[in-house]
């Protein structure tokens, strides 16, 4: 774990170096608050994009004090429970909304449905607000949204693979594909397939087509020639040193892919038989413990969250804002925009949090161990079940 503290006094240099635009004129925060965050995880430059932030608050409030931790993202969430429920662990956190609902009904973030203006809402997108929110109660302050996307080296790629035929046509003919082996970056094949995960009693629908298929596909991708790597790092530095020509990932990465490859692109994963690949879309946001000093956690959030900062953020670090009133420019972060607009919205109910094991483990039966995709995901979809209750 990385630790710095970051006050008024090292703001100037800070904004200067990163050419940031001014927090807008608000009433000055004072005290000390401790945050953590993962943005040496990834393969960008969100470190970059969180310290202008932090230095564009702290020069507007010199009375607030900000203590700065790093944890490895495969860490932080059963850090922060373990913290919290002991009552301890930082006022506030930025992370995807990945365990939004569990860590709500557990009791270990804030509610602050009643703490954020309804203003500091107003110009946030709907999906935003919706994912940050569990049973109608605001969970987090909404940063950003993403979804996974396809990156492709343009120099090696005139027109990108369209449709899962194509994909792997291409496959066939030479491409270099490099894919996490994880059934989050794969999940929107799913969709491209016609499946369709849970029904709206959150039970399990998956065997009901479209997962058995979507797994087909990558095995037939990986028979193809396809290098499918559960190494994150593996996947982003093979697109970096030219190993791969295309692979599919996150915006949070595109700062570190567009410094490495200057020919880069992004296209939407490839659409199947039944329609376009439907990738989880998420959110970031700051979640506020409970134990913590609140009001100043929220306030603190939602001054680096403000459209000022927000654009600081999609600038550096190709974010996809919240807020709808800053412009996307980018060809990069427009296409993520898409993807995001398109994809299917990260669930939050206590069912789909039985997801993730027993479809990483169908997953890997396949690719590792030639197990028959439909019996992996009918496995699957008995274990989700029976987590669940059904």
């Amino acid at each position: 774990m990385k630790r710095s503290f970051l006050t008024a006094a090292m703001a100037a240099s800070l904004v200067v170096s990163a050419g940031a635009v001014p927090v807008a004129a608000q009433d000055a925060l004072e005290g000390d608050l401790t945050l953590w965050h993962t943005y040496s995880s990834g393969a960008g430059t969100e470190l970059d994009a969180l310290n202008a932030v932090l230095a564009n608050v702290a020069a507007a409030n010199p009375g607030l004090n900000v203590e700065v931790l790093e944890v490895p993202f495969g860490d932080v969430f059963n850090k922060w429970q373990l913290e919290v429920a002991s009552g301890e662990g930082p006022d506030l956190m930025i992370v995807p909304n990945d365990s939004l609902g569990q860590l709500t009904r557990d009791g270990l973030i804030a509610d602050i449905t009643d703490m954020v203006p309804a203003e500091a809402l107003a110009e946030l997108s709907q999906l935003s607000i919706d994912g940050s929110s569990v049973d109608g109660r605001l969970m987090q302050v909404p940063e950003s949204l993403k979804a996974v996307a396809m990156y492709y080296n343009k120099d090696k790629v005139a027109t990108p693979p369209a449709t899962t035929d194509e994909l792997l046509a291409a496959v066939e003919g030479g491409l270099k594909l490099g894919l996490l082996q994880g059934i989050y970056h794969n999940f929107g094949f799913a969709g491209a397939f016609g499946g369709s995960l849970m029904d709206a009693d959150g039970k399990c629908t998956a065997d009901a087509g479209g997962f058995a298929e979507a797994l087909q596909f990558l095995a037939d991708l990986k028979a193809a020639g396809a290098v499918i790597d559960p190494s994150y790092d593996n996947m982003a530095n093979g697109l970096k040193d030219g190993t791969y020509d295309a692979i599919i990932d996150g915006p949070w990465a595109a700062g570190g892919y567009a410094a490495a490859v200057p020919n880069l692109g992004v296209a939407a994963m490839p659409a199947g038989p039944a329609g376009p690949s439907l990738p989880f879309a998420g959110v970031d946001g700051w979640l506020i413990n409970p134990n913590g000093n609140m009001e100043l956690a929220v306030k603190a959030a939602l001054a680096m969250t403000s459209a000022e900062n927000q654009k600081i953020f999609a600038d550096t670090a190709f974010h996809i804002p919240a807020n709808t009133t800053i412009a996307i420019d980018d060809p990069i972060s427009a296409q993520f925009a898409t993807a995001v607009a398109e994809g299917f919205p990260r669930p939050q109910s206590a069912q789909f949090g039985a997801f993730w094991g027993p479809f990483g483990d169908a997953l890997n039966k396949v690719l590792d161990g030639g197990m028959a995709p439909a019996d992996a995901i009918a496995e699957a979809c008995v274990a989700m079940n029976a987590a669940n209750g059904f």
